[in-house]
């Protein structure tokens, strides 16, 4: 009977996480479409001015909802929610927070050396947020040897890790080749990691 009650107080304690940080990601892409400013004149010349914006958007969408899916899956292999993933999920949702902030900068500025810095910054500090948070996850996980060894046979987090730290140090020297480096982790990332979906 204790363990009955204890695995009732895991699953609702996992379903309210869980529930707290998709409003928290939902609000965040929010915010983000609502920095897009519509143009005053309907031409193409306008259009155009807008496309390093919806660009920057876009990529923080696209990153936005990965982490979503991803992290949505990350929470049904955990047998409890500990304190260290709370505060490890309250620094993933901090991270992507500052999304919109950085791909505002960026939109209104995309050829600027510290725009697109900052905005590899914090895309940084989130894999960062999200691999510790997966440390934790794994650590409470039934599988958790068979996920570790899952993680060390693809390591896309720590590729996507090495390729945000190249694209911060290659902004200051060109924006341009720092956007690049950004795109390519999108498109790896474009489909949600499957490494933990069939372990559920």
């Amino acid at each position: 009977m204790p363990n009955d009650n204890h695995s009732s107080h895991a699953e609702i304690s996992t379903t309210r996480l869980e529930a707290f940080s998709d409003a928290v990601m939902a609000i965040v892409i929010t915010i983000g479409v609502l920095a897009i400013r519509i143009p005053d004149e309907a031409t193409f010349a306008s259009l155009r001015a807008m496309l390093p914006m919806l660009l920057v958007y876009a990529i923080g969408f696209q990153m936005i909802g990965t982490y979503w899916n991803n992290h949505h899956h990350l929470l049904h292999i955990t047998k409890h929610v500990t304190a260290g993933i709370m505060w490890a999920n309250l620094a993933l949702l901090f991270c992507l927070s500052l999304i919109p902030v950085a791909a505002d900068w960026l939109g209104k500025n995309y050829q600027s050396h510290v725009a697109t810095a900052f905005y590899a910054f914090v895309l940084l500090i989130c894999a960062i947020a999200y691999t510790v948070l997966e440390v934790q996850a794994v650590q409470h996980s039934d599988k958790r040897e068979t996920l570790m060894s899952e993680f060390r046979k693809r390591p896309k987090g720590l590729v996507s890790l090495g390729l945000y730290i190249l694209a911060i140090a290659a902004a200051f020297f060109s924006p341009f080749i720092a956007d690049a480096l950004i795109v390519l982790v999108s498109l790896i990332w474009f489909i949600p990691d499957r490494r933990i979906e069939k372990y559920i």
